[in-house]
């Protein structure tokens, strides 16, 4: 299927079945020219005195429609859709595992094969991994693997992680080759001469995860399980992979394409391993391989050149640009879309504008969590089928809460046409302790990887840096500085520096949090929230949270977790009360539209999430909870009333 073609698949119904997944075909694709993944490659692993027990799928406390569909070779797609090389090959499926006493046990590591079977990538925490363990700190991975024949021994060799939760030291063949720190980020490692390139090579990860034992960038995640905090993730969960580049490669590209006045400038830094200027190639077309424009710069410092009459990128018309890049012997390929992202007064209010022209927000509360892979989705097309709901009711946005996703995920964005507030994950000890400067210093590091590795995504229009004043210094305020950096860094979003609450006038948004009802750009408010700042965009960051409890079948079946369902913002006896509160909501926000200030709204939220029984879908995502005909209606709405007012 063309890499558009699942646009136009509209859901035929929004309940989901075994089979629902099969309406997304799987939009990365690429020539790749080995695929050996780790399933193959550990059909003979290095000499071991014991063997590891082999890995079951373990029942989690609730599955989904795609639990059974995620087989021992999962995440086959190429992980960083903005960075394709053609000669690849996936380590994802069966490794091993054990658990470790302490971080001294980082100086010697085992022999392999490891205790027990996993299946990377997962979270430790989930049934999908086969462990089905909590409370663990340190830990193992280890596999081994096999570099493709046709690599040929002139190429370096790239060991890439997409995400381990927290830190991991990485041993490839006995030796310690890199150590990263950062629950949410990439990394690579060159390995090419810690390897044997004609027999297999052992590859352990020691990992270390505190969870809200320390102050660290965790989100929602939590060892002491409470109503709005979650089963934590430990471990290796999103891909791992294998790929060769030549000496010189191409490290990072940094691409956007705006539009400013008449022209349609495309603004491109091409980050280089040697970081010395290079000749670089750059080559942008149309889907269908019309070449529409091309430029010859250099490496390693920022370059601009202009498109003539590109189409625009907005939900309505998510149109983008294939992008091949060549620097040397390195080629790679990428996308882009043209928009830009600003504010202006409209009629004597401060709106968001998208390509010149205020667009009302509105989306949901994306939280990311799955009953049966915790922080990561079972597969790519349970993943695009939260995406694709979302944009079925109308939505034009979703605010991705506290955590970051695989790059997959913005991909699907960018391809569907939904806008996204990208938060950072939230600093939050158990304790709740202020965190001290070097926690904050290392917030703000991640911070800024967080920014670097997603400002090439068109579908990110806002940085989230403070959620309800999480892990936020109140005697000082550094969300100003930050603010200023941010925007050295990544000049064309814009900032919400603090949704919710502790809002001192930093960024962008005066974003109000209120449950149930909405108080947005009024001039009306209540604590701890803040007036009505006219300077900045009137926004309702949180709102709405209905709740109902769903059948015990789609229900997250934890003790702990169900004493809390009353705990959910409003409770109501069935879906009739909840549609028609949902209504009433609705309605109120329309009014705000209309006579105050109100730029946009987040709802609460996508799916329930264990306790939290709020969601447009139960946690299974087999129940649409909804009023599919209503809700869409009333997003239309909102919509209507803002258009009305610019």
């Amino acid at each position: 299927m063309p890499i558009f073609a699942y646009l136009c698949l509209l859901l035929p119904a929004l309940a989901v079945t075994a089979g629902a997944q099969d309406v997304y075909t799987i939009f990365t694709t690429i020539s790749v020219t080995a695929t050996t993944t780790i399933g193959d490659s550990n059909a003979t692993p290095a000499p071991s005195a014991h063997a590891a027990i082999p890995y079951k799928l373990l029942r989690p406390h609730l599955d989904t429609p795609w639990t059974d569909k995620v087989g021992t070779s999962p995440w086959p797609q190429y992980p960083r859709p903005q960075l394709r090389r053609e000669s690849w090959q996936s380590l994802n499926g069966i490794w091993t595992y054990q658990p470790a006493q302490g971080s001294g046990d980082v100086k010697s590591p085992p022999a392999l094969p490891f205790r027990q079977e996993v299946l990377v990538p997962s979270c430790i925490e989930s049934g999908i991994s086969g462990i089905m363990t909590e409370g663990m700190t340190h830990m193992w991975f280890g596999t081994t693997f096999t570099v493709p024949a046709d690599w040929r021994a002139g190429k370096l060799l790239l060991l890439n992680f997409e995400a381990v939760d927290y830190e991991a030291t990485v041993f490839v063949n006995g030796v310690e080759v890199g150590f990263h720190r950062g629950g949410y980020f990439r990394f690579s490692l060159e390995i090419s001469d810690k390897i044997n390139r004609d027999g297999p090579n052992e590859l352990k990860v020691f990992v270390f995860d505190p969870t809200d034992d320390q102050s660290i960038p965790q989100g929602k995640q939590t060892k002491r399980l409470s109503h709005i905090f979650y089963t934590p993730c430990s471990g290796i969960w999103q891909p791992v992979w294998l790929e060769t580049a030549p000496d010189n490669y191409i490290v990072s590209l940094d691409l956007t394409a705006n539009m400013e006045g008449d022209g349609k400038i495309v603004t491109v830094t091409v980050h280089s391993a040697k970081n010395q200027s290079t000749p670089v190639h750059i080559e942008v077309s149309t889907k269908s391989g019309e070449l529409v424009g091309t430029h010859d710069a250099e490496s390693d410092r920022e370059f601009v050149f202009n498109i003539p009459g590109p189409q625009l990128w907005s939900p309505e018309s998510p149109v983008l640009y294939n992008v091949t890049v060549k620097m040397g012997d390195d080629l790679i390929k990428s996308y882009t879309g043209f928009r830009t992202i600003s504010t202006g007064v409209v009629k004597g209010i401060k709106r968001p504008l998208l390509n010149g022209k205020f667009v009302y927000l509105f989306g949901p509360l994306d939280q990311g969590y799955w009953p049966d892979g915790l922080h990561l989705p079972p597969t790519v097309e349970a993943m695009v089928y939260d995406l694709e709901l979302i944009k079925s009711l109308g939505m034009n946005m979703v605010r991705k809460h506290i955590k970051i996703e695989p790059d997959l995920f913005y991909e699907a964005c960018d391809r569907l046409g939904l806008l996204v507030m990208q938060d950072m994950p939230s600093m939050r000890v158990h304790t709740n302790a202020r965190p001290t400067d070097a926690e904050q210093a290392e917030f703000e590091r991640q911070l800024d990887i967080m920014v670097k590795e997603h400002r090439s995504y068109p579908s990110i229009i806002t940085w989230v840096i403070y959620n309800e004043g999480w892990g936020q210094i109140t005697d000082r305020h550094p969300e100003f500085q930050i603010t200023d950096r941010i925007r050295q860094l990544d000049p064309t979003r814009l900032i919400n520096a603090v949704t919710g609450w502790h809002d001192h006038g930093a960024g962008d948004y005066h974003d109000n949090h209120h449950y149930a009802d909405p108080q947005c750009g009024t001039p009306f408010y209540s604590l701890p929230n803040t007036p009505y700042d006219s300077n900045r965009i009137g926004f309702q960051g949180e709102y709405g949270g209905l709740g109902h409890r769903p059948l015990d079948e789609n229900l997250w079946p934890v003790e702990a977790a169900v004493r809390t369902i009353n705990e959910t913002y409003e409770m109501h006896a069935d879906e009739a009360s909840y549609n028609y509160r949902a209504h009433v909501l609705f309605d109120l926000l329309r009014q705000q539209v209309e006579r105050f200030a109100c730029s946009g709204a987040v709802y609460t939220q996508t799916s329930d999430v264990e306790g939290e029984v709020n969601g447009l879908v139960t946690y299974d995502r087999r129940v649409v909870r909804v009023d599919v005909t209503q809700w869409k209606a009333d997003i239309q709405a909102l919509y209507d009333a803002a258009a009305a007012r610019a």
